[in-house]
C-alpha cells in the first residue's frame, strides 16, 4: 500500500485536483497545493484539503515532494514542466488528470529530469460544475479510471498509480494505450459533450425551461460548460472527434431516413439497438 510518510503535491487545485487532496488527507497523506488562485487556495486551506500551499515562490513545495498530481489543462502542464520540472527529485512520481494523451505524455516524459517518471492517468468523474468549491460533490466511486503508460514506465510507477486510484476511492481501474484512451474519449465523452452544446445551440430555447421534462434536462446537463478547458481538450483531440461526429452524423442520418420513408420497422430495429447497447450499462 501506499506509503503515508511520503509528501504528496497536488498543482492546480481545480475540481479534481481539489478532489485528490481531499481524498489523500481524509486517508492520511500530507498534502501541499500549488495554485493561481489565491482565493480557491484559501479555501482549500481553510477546508483542510492542504496542510500548505503557495500561488508564487513554490520551489521549495516541487522539490520536496515524492508524488506530483497536475491538476492542469494540457497546455499549462506543458509550459509547467518546461518552467518547473527541473526541480523534481529524482525518485519522484507525476501523474495527471488530464482528458487527453496524445501529444502531452510523450513531451513531459522526455522533459522529466534523470531519475523523475511521469506516468498519465485519466480519472474520468468530471461535473458541469468547476473549481475547488464544489471538488467534495464528485464522487469517485462510479466513475472509471484510466492508466495511459507508456514504454518508459516502470512497473513500480504502475504500481504507484494503481494504489492511488485505489485510495481515490475508484472501483473500476482499466489500462489503454496513449492512442486508445483519446480514440474512446472522443465517442465518449467529447462526442457527448459536442452534442449537448449543439443542442442548445440549435436554436433560441429560452423559454423552453418553463415546459420541458426530463428527457432534455439530462441530455443538455453537460451543456453547461468550461469553455475555456473543453475548447483546448476538442482541439487537442480534434482528429478523432471529427471521425466521431462523422460517425455520429451517418446514424442521425439514418434515423432521418427512416422517418421521411415511415419506415416504422426501420425506426423500432434501431430502437432495438440502441436499448440493447444501452443496458450494457446497468449492469
Amino acid at each position: 500500500m501506499l506509503d503515508k510518510s511520503k509528501r504528496y503535491l497536488v498543482v492546480g487545485l481545480g475540481l479534481l485536483g481539489g478532489k485528490y487532496a481531499l481524498e489523500l488527507t481524509k486517508a492520511g497523506f500530507t498534502v501541499d497545493g500549488i495554485n493561481r488562485s489565491e482565493k480557491h487556495l484559501q479555501y482549500a486551506l481553510d477546508k483542510g484539503y492542504i496542510r500548505s500551499g503557495k500561488t508564487h515562490d513554490f520551489e521549495d513545495l516541487v522539490s520536496g515532494a515524492d508524488y506530483v498530481i497536475f491538476g492542469l489543462y494540457p497546455t499549462a502542464l506543458l509550459t509547467w514542466f518546461e518552467t518547473y520540472g527541473r526541480l523534481l527529485k529524482p525518485g519522484c512520481i507525476c501523474t495527471d488528470v488530464s482528458g487527453v494523451k496524445t501529444g502531452l505524455v510523450g513531451p513531459v516524459q522526455e522533459m522529466c529530469p534523470a531519475g523523475v517518471e511521469f506516468i498519465a492517468s485519466h480519472p474520468m468523474a468530471g461535473r458541469e460544475t468547476s473549481s475547488v468549491e464544489h471538488a467534495a460533490e464528485v464522487n469517485f466511486a462510479p466513475a472509471n479510471f484510466i492508466i495511459t503508460p507508456t514504454e518508459k514506465n516502470t512497473a513500480r510507477a504502475i504500481v504507484w498509480i494503481t494504489e492511488l486510484a485505489e485510495v481515490l476511492g475508484f472501483r473500476r481501474i482499466s489500462t489503454l494505450t496513449v492512442e486508445e484512451h483519446d480514440r474512446m474519449i472522443g465517442y465518449v465523452s467529447q462526442l457527448c459533450h459536442a452534442i449537448a452544446v449543439s443542442l442548445m445551440c440549435a436554436n433560441d430555447n429560452t423559454d423552453l425551461c418553463e415546459y420541458t421534462g426530463d428527457s432534455f434536462r439530462d441530455l443538455t446537463r453537460i451543456a453547461k460548460i468550461n469553455e475555456t478547458m473543453w475548447s483546448e481538450l476538442f482541439l487537442w483531440n480534434r482528429d478523432n472527434l471529427i471521425a466521431e461526429i462523422d460517425q455520429f452524423d451517418g446514424a442521425l442520418a439514418q434515423l432521418r431516413a427512416a422517418l421521411a420513408a415511415g419506415d416504422r420497422a426501420a425506426l423500432e430495429e434501431m430502437f432495438r439497438l440502441s436499448t440493447r447497447r444501452r443496458a450494457a450499462f446497468d449492469e
